[in-house]
């Protein structure tokens, strides 16, 4: 009997610390999970914002230097130029990826050349990948010849490259040369006509003042001319015409 009653007993106290521990876990409040940044998120902003460029007209081009110009302006600049030699011009470069090739230009035959463009500082020359990438992007346009344009200078590699593939290129000086005999390109040309203008206009106000102050000597404010005195001191000074009806009196 004994032995039952301690049964009981033992299934009650076994009851009653399970339901304690049940409520605790209930009671239990939830770990709050820490947000995690959105990496996208913080990714763009730290990355630096591109600075676009506005389009500028093919004047403002015309008139640029070549440190002044973006990559897709000095390609303008050269499609400007090789439709002024006859040439038809295929800008398949221009605003995406070039693969390698920036122009097309088709003679009146119809033979095509793949045209690559670099603008470069005179410091950085174009070296043998770029030499290589035109060679083989050529064939992707269906060009026999290959033409690579720098306004620096190629590696002497680059250079050897160049000749035993048949790649003909044009250097900064050769490039400089041609744009000045083609005359439509004057890079400076703009700053020297607001010069120009700005030296006309400001002799045509020293002129203008000049006028207006002998205008001032020769008129009174009656309308009377001045005309030049003497006072009883000897001191020259300029008087009315008509006094004494009019005083006005003005230092010379």
């Amino acid at each position: 009997m004994q032995m039952v009653v301690a049964l009981i007993v033992l299934f009650v106290m076994i009851g009653v610390l399970s339901g304690l521990l049940l409520r605790n876990r209930k009671i239990k409040p939830k770990s709050k999970k820490r947000a995690t940044p959105n990496r996208s998120n913080a990714s763009n902003s730290s990355k630096p914002r591109i600075q676009r460029k506005e389009n500028r007209t093919d004047q403002e081009i015309l008139q640029s230097s070549f440190d002044r110009l973006s990559g897709a302006e000095f390609e303008r600049l050269l499609a400007l130029y090789f439709r002024d030699q006859g040439y038809k011009v295929q800008e398949v470069g221009i605003g995406g990826r070039d693969g390698g090739v920036d122009l097309v230009i088709i003679d009146q035959r119809g033979e095509k050349t793949a045209v690559q463009a670099k603008c470069y500082a005179a410091h950085n020359t174009v070296g043998v990948s770029v030499v290589r990438e035109l060679v083989g992007a050529k064939r992707n346009h269906d060009c026999i010849l290959s033409l690579l344009i720098t306004t620096s200078d190629l590696t002497a590699p680059a250079k050897k490259e160049a000749e035993q593939f048949k790649v003909e290129y044009w250097h900064g000086g050769i490039l400089e040369n041609k744009l000045k005999a083609w005359g439509k390109w004057q890079p400076g040309d703009n700053f020297r006509k607001s010069r120009v203008s700005a030296q006309s206009s400001a002799r045509s106000e020293i002129q203008t003042a000049k006028v207006q102050v002998a205008a001032s000597k020769d008129a009174c404010s009656c309308g009377a001319e001045m005309v030049l005195r003497k006072s009883p001191y000897g001191k020259q000074f300029y008087g009315c015409s008509s006094f004494p009806k009019c005083r006005v009196t003005r230092p010379v």
